[in-house]
């Protein structure tokens, strides 16, 4: 019998995350793990008791043609990584691995090479999370040492989205 990796059984779970995800443009799920234990998860949605983009059938960052990784503002959607970090305590994040899937809303295809926005990278920063984890196929990840987006400061770039 082969067992799946570690690193894909909690893939897969933030996968399963993604699906309560709400926005039109791309459904993340994110999971913070630490010593094997699933501190918290994450999906992108509007805000507790707001209404969600998948309920009004509209995009607002769609509508103006914004492209992706650029005006934030005008997203309704709570990030997943940031989710994740609000329902977990600081203690339990430092040294964590962040877990997280995208798909694309309509076919459920996994969206490979997807990273976190700079917003997302300095919220994991702060909660001191040491590693991220992003599913590329079903089989296949990148993983991210937290501590090179310290050293390598890409809102210093200039450049937006993603």
């Amino acid at each position: 019998m082969e067992r799946v990796s570690k690193e894909n059984y909690y893939l897969d779970i933030a996968q399963t995350v993604s699906e309560r995800a709400t926005c039109l443009r791309r459904k993340f799920g994110a999971i913070i793990v630490k010593n094997d234990v699933i501190i918290s998860t994450g999906y992108n949605g509007a805000p507790r008791g707001r209404k969600n983009c998948s309920d009004m059938g509209e995009c607002m960052r769609d509508k103006l043609g914004i492209p992706r990784g650029e005006r934030y503002e005008l997203c309704r959607a709570v990030h997943a990584e940031a989710n994740a970090i609000i329902a977990a305590p600081r203690e339990s994040m430092l040294g964590a691995v962040l877990y997280m899937v995208c798909t694309e809303p309509k076919t459920g295809e996994i969206i490979p090479k997807t990273c976190s926005c700079m917003m997302c990278k300095r919220l994991i920063i702060n909660a001191g999370i040491s590693t991220v984890i992003v599913r590329d196929t079903k089989d296949e990840f990148s993983v991210y040492n937290v501590a090179d987006w310290i050293d390598n400061d890409d809102s210093l770039s200039g450049v937006f989205g993603y």
